[in-house]
């Protein structure tokens, strides 16, 4: 059978999954970890795509990134064929290392945006190997809090605040909130509203200016926040233009 096009991302986002051939692992020493990461940041300066979290799990890998100056499927076939060359050369094997092509998804609005990032920032707490995220050497929450290398941490943080100190305080509490975040699985047919919609919303359900909302009681602030969110059709970033608030603010609604 053929198989079947990829979806594209109207903003160039994907959730990427790689898996070990059978499961297999495809990291087994520190080293081949290090390496995985210098062929993100090699094949990075080339390619100019945008890293926005990671995580290296014993068999697989998942990444939330943005496809730099050519199309997704050939930047992870350039990725994985060159670190499949070291593997197979370092423990003196031959063939294929990773299972079949990669997995993906599209992310095309902020809130999912934010479940991918925690997803995979949280993946070896809920697979047992840590208690605390902060330990976890081979996943990118470490670049958000200590040093970045390859991962475009401005983004994000600014989706908390735009105060750094501010930023990075929301940032480690929305990892600590409980959650029952799943990803590769979005709905394709999500409806997209324009500013004059979503302010006719308001309107119609609340008899209220959306403009007014940041005046207005928290209680009702909140109520009117996770309204627009239930309606599926407006990003956070665009409510946060329209409304004042931050992202995680919007969010947490």
């Amino acid at each position: 059978m053929p198989r079947v096009m990829r979806r594209r991302s109207s903003t160039g986002i994907y959730h990427i999954m790689i898996r070990g051939i059978n499961q297999q692992n495809i990291f087994v020493e520190d080293e081949d970890n290090e390496r995985f990461i210098d062929t993100l940041a090699g094949y990075q300066k080339e390619i100019e795509y945008e890293i926005y979290a990671y995580c290296l799990m014993g068999n697989h890998v998942h990444l939330l990134m943005k496809e730099g100056n050519e199309e997704i499927g050939n930047t992870m076939r350039r990725i994985g064929v060159s670190y499949a060359y070291w593997y197979n050369w370092q423990y003196n094997r031959k063939g294929h290392l990773f299972q079949d092509r990669f997995r993906s998804e599209v992310v095309e609005d902020d809130a999912y945006f934010l479940t991918v990032l925690r997803y995979i920032h949280l993946n070896p707490v809920k697979a047992g190997l840590i208690s605390d995220i902060k330990t976890y050497k081979w996943g990118s929450f470490k670049e958000y809090i200590e040093r970045s290398r390859i991962v475009n941490t401005n983004l994000v943080l600014a989706m908390f605040s735009t105060e750094r100190d501010k930023a990075l305080a929301r940032f480690r509490i929305f990892h600590l909130e409980a959650n029952e975040d799943q990803c590769l699985d979005i709905d394709p047919k999500r409806k997209t509203f324009s500013d004059n919609e979503i302010r006719q919303l308001v309107l119609d359900k609340y008899n209220v200016e959306l403009a007014k909302l940041h005046s207005m009681e928290p209680g009702t602030q909140t109520e009117i926040l996770k309204y627009l969110k239930g309606q599926g059709g407006a990003s956070l970033r665009q409510l946060s233009r329209m409304t004042g608030f931050t992202v995680h603010r919007i969010f947490k609604a």
